[in-house]
């Protein structure tokens, strides 16, 4: 934003009112009343905007006097003939109500709060008592109210301008801290390393009693991930999916994935009770974010050493993500499936002869040599059981089952056969 508008208008407001002879008179008469009216500007500051009136912060009121009297002293200044400064004064409180997190709605407020302050202030000092009532005196009080609102605007683009520019630079150094704790949470970190330590420690990651798990996200269309824009509105929506809870997120996208480091306590001391799973009090709030978006969880561990094995966790619970199973948490991951997932790659290049006769034979039958086989496996060898699920004749699946020990030599009847098959049948699939 610029001020050089608010500047051009304050300049002529006061040429105006000097005009009226009214400047050199008010430049004397407000001198003494200076201390009196910094303290009705708090006042009515505190009185009409929460954020300063409700804070109880002792610093923040030291600071609100300080900024008023500044004010006070600044007009004083301009109506004794002073040229129209950079409002440096304002800058710097503009930086402090940043930094202190304060909201600019409320600090321009607090200007807006001032100026009837003000302009009933600086027409006390210009006003003569014989001129009340006359035309002149109007003409004069028409040029403070000119002159005060001048300078509530200029301020406020001054303040506006500095306030925004200074929450820019902070977010972005916030933002620099957040993805090197993200690095090195997720990547590991020398426990010797003091530089870490420390870093970590302030961060308040190294308190005792924490549990933290890792949740890894993406869209369903994978292509849509190299949009930083798409990614980070699913990190956002991860953040506000769990701001309901006491639970931390450190959120960030690496690799096209959109990685979460979830933490809280783990109990509240040593005499009490762990609270529920991490893991599952996140699991809720993050089957919000929609049938679009993909999500691998960890388990919970209680050290920030062992994020790096969550996030093992999350990438293999996210390779089993899909639109039927948009989330799905490691720890609900069967042996089964996860020796599958693992061994899949070695198993194919050592595939028994037979698998092949058995893959062309079971197409053929449109795939009921295999679904015969997981029928027989879910009802525990029982053929009758088979058959109802199935809802085929048992001597269908007694004719299947020797169907396939024709073409591999192995008995589904017997449990070790039985495994071996679904095994190649699950690991030639992959």
């Amino acid at each position: 934003m610029n001020s050089a508008g608010g500047d051009a208008g304050l300049t002529r407001a006061l040429a105006a009112l000097s005009g009226c002879g009214g400047t050199a008179r008010a430049s004397a008469a407000l001198l003494k009343p200076r201390d009196d009216m910094a303290r009705r500007l708090c006042e009515g500051v505190a009185a009409s905007v929460a954020e300063f009136g409700d804070s109880g912060d002792a610093q923040h009121q030291r600071e609100l006097d300080r900024h008023a009297g500044d004010h006070v002293a600044e007009l004083i200044r301009l109506l004794g003939g002073g040229a129209v400064s950079d409002f440096a004064f304002v800058r710097e409180h503009a930086r402090h109500l940043a930094g202190q997190g304060i909201p600019i709605e409320a600090s321009l407020l607090a200007y807006r709060c001032m100026q009837p302050i003000l302009s009933t202030w600086v027409q006390r000092g210009v006003r003569k008592p014989r001129e009340a009532g006359t035309p002149g005196d109007a003409q004069t009080l028409a040029a403070v109210t000119e002159l005060v609102t001048a300078y509530i605007s200029a301020i406020s683009i001054v303040l506006a301008s500095e306030y925004v520019a200074h929450t820019g630079v902070f977010a972005e150094a916030e933002g620099d801290r957040r993805a090197e704790l993200l690095s090195i949470l997720v990547g590991g970190y020398d426990a010797s390393d003091v530089r870490v330590a420390r870093l970590l420690k302030r961060a308040g990651y190294l308190e005792q009693r924490l549990s933290f798990c890792v949740a890894l996200a993406q869209s369903t269309d994978p292509l849509e991930m190299e949009n930083p824009a798409r990614a980070q509105r699913i990190a956002d929506a991860m953040v506000e999916a769990v701001a309901a809870q006491s639970v931390r997120a450190l959120v960030g996208v690496r690799s096209n994935l959109v990685t979460a480091v979830f933490s809280d306590l783990r109990r509240s001391s040593g005499w009490t009770a762990p609270q529920a799973s991490l893991a599952e009090r996140v699991k809720g709030p993050l089957l919000a974010l929609g049938p679009a978006v993909l999500i691998g969880l960890s388990g919970d561990q209680a050290s920030t050493s062992l994020i790096p094995r969550c996030v093992h966790e999350a990438t293999v619970a996210l390779d089993f993500a899909s639109v039927t199973e948009r989330l799905v948490p490691f720890y609900r991951i069967s042996i089964r499936r996860l020796l599958i997932h693992r061994g899949a790659d070695y198993v194919q290049s050592a595939l028994p002869a037979w698998f092949a006769l058995l893959r062309d034979a079971d197409s053929k039958s449109k795939g009921h040599l295999v679904k015969t086989l997981q029928a027989l496996a879910d009802a525990n060898m029982n053929v009758q059981g088979a058959a109802r699920d199935l809802r085929v004749h048992p001597n269908t699946i007694y004719a299947r089952i020797q169907r396939i020990n024709d073409l591999t030599g192995l008995d589904a009847h017997r449990y070790h056969d039985l495994t071996h098959l679904l095994l190649a049948v699950d690991c030639g699939r992959c």
